[in-house]
């Protein structure tokens, strides 16, 4: 039920751009992540995007993070009025994190088993400087 009433609020204040039957842990949702106690996320960029900053005199608002469709972030100026985000710093969460860590940690209060914390990603993914062959 409280999912439900946090979706529904979110929908009311124009933060989520989905479906009206569409909500947080299921395919097709794009909007805003409600972290709480969820693993911390992994960004698409390390800076949150900001696209209008606030008047002279105005405190900056907090960051919010965001699950938005491919190629949205890379052209956020024209897409952030979709989110009510325009005067917000954002931080865009990747679709991999969301999918296999953040989905899990919502539904069922834990991150996917094959999930490498530590590391920020799955089992069978290389990591920087992590390559396969000879040395």
């Amino acid at each position: 039920m409280f999912r439900n009433v946090l979706f529904f609020g979110l929908v009311v204040m124009g933060s989520v751009k989905a479906d009206v039957g569409i909500a947080i842990g299921q395919p097709g949702f794009y909007g805003v992540i409600e972290l709480g106690n969820a693993p911390v996320p992994q960004v698409v960029f390390p800076q949150p995007l900001l696209v209008q900053p606030p008047s002279v005199g105005m405190m900056l608002p907090q960051p919010v993070y965001l699950r938005v469709p491919p190629g949205y972030a890379r052209h956020w100026r024209w897409h952030c009025h979709e989110f009510n985000a325009c005067g917000r710093p954002v931080y865009f969460v990747r679709d991999r994190w969301y999918n296999q860590v953040y989905v899990p940690y919502y539904l069922h209060g834990e991150p996917h088993r094959d999930w490498d914390e530590r590391r920020g990603r799955g089992r069978g993914e290389r990591g920087p400087g992590e390559h396969r062959g000879r040395d």
